[in-house]
């Protein structure tokens, strides 16, 4: 799978949404040159390979500099990542510590920590990895992460501003399209409950498989909480926004700059996190992988 891309040609369609969360807006017109994209998400069995090739190490396998956390207790500066852990019941869906926790040991080998395994998973995506790791891995593959401009346009398959990435109706026939939160979110999911190997949903009309839901994807865009102005200057491959790590900063993300993930995950959910679209996307910390981010590459043509 991991030399399986689809051409895409390219072309001007309009990015963003002005019906759900304000940094969707504005919705503008928004032109890409023609790149490849993987079909699927990059797996766990893509990423043995290329750990065995190369020798990597990823960020949340990594000692953690005292430096950068002076408050935290030297005991808690292990090595670890962010596991998401559904709750007993009902809790206050504007505290995500409500679900989330550190877990001392969890990397992309051993998902939920200590004790855990991805031996029975090889075809899911690979989680846990930083925009560092993602990058490499992209690099070795002789491919490059994709801009965010062209995940949105890939993702929507040629339909022209839907809401989702097979129309308007987020589950047609009652049947969901995409690996999403089914049920009252943090406790009760009536779906797959976490990560599906790829392809286990139809593909949208470029043939593309899992390019909403599943795992949150990185893109190389820093993040900021509303579309910008472009740049004239193209970068990676099409023309994206114009920015440096200090703009990520500026707009109240301070130290850690925030690259813009895109499409959604299994943990989105209609009354909570309504992100499994197109034009969908969300701020992440570039040194902070987590169990339900994940990547696929992209390449010039």
């Amino acid at each position: 799978m991991a030399d399986d891309m689809v051409p895409i040609a390219g072309g001007t369609f309009l990015m963003g949404s002005d019906e759900f969360y304000p940094d969707e807006r504005p919705v503008h017109e928004r032109t890409v040159e023609a790149f490849e994209i993987d079909r699927y998400e990059v797996t766990n069995e893509d990423f043995v390979a290329f750990v065995a090739d190369t020798g990597y190490v990823t960020v949340a396998e990594r000692p953690i500099d005292p430096a950068t956390m002076p408050d935290a207790d030297p005991a808690d500066l292990v090595p670890g990542a962010m596991v998401f852990t559904p709750t007993g019941g009902p809790v206050d869906l504007d505290d995500w510590r409500q679900w989330w926790r550190w877990e001392p040991g969890a990397y992309w080998r051993a998902p939920e920590g200590p004790g855990s395994s991805i031996d029975e998973r090889m075809r899911h995506p690979v989680v846990h990895v930083a925009f560092e790791d993602a990058q490499a891995y992209a690099a070795w593959a002789g491919k490059r992460l994709p801009t965010e401009a062209e995940h949105e346009f890939a993702a929507r398959g040629g339909l022209a501003g839907a809401r989702f990435a097979w129309g308007d109706d987020i589950y047609p026939d009652g049947v969901a399209q995409a690996n999403s939160w089914l049920g009252r979110f943090p406790y009760d999911n009536q779906g797959v409950g976490d990560a599906a190997a790829v392809g286990s949903y139809p593909p949208n009309g470029f043939g593309l498989y899992d390019m909403t839901g599943n795992v949150w994807e990185w893109t190389t865009d820093y993040y900021t909480p509303r579309h910008l102005r472009l740049s004239d200057k193209p970068v990676d491959g099409g023309k994206r926004n114009n920015l440096l790590a200090a703009a990520s900063a500026q707009e109240g993300f301070p130290m850690i700059p925030r690259r813009v993930l895109k499409g959604g995950s299994h943990l989105c959910s209609p009354d909570y996190c309504l992100r499994f679209r197109p034009a969908a996307r969300s701020p992440q910390a570039e040194d902070t992988g987590m169990s339900h981010i994940g990547f696929r590459c992209a390449r010039s043509v």
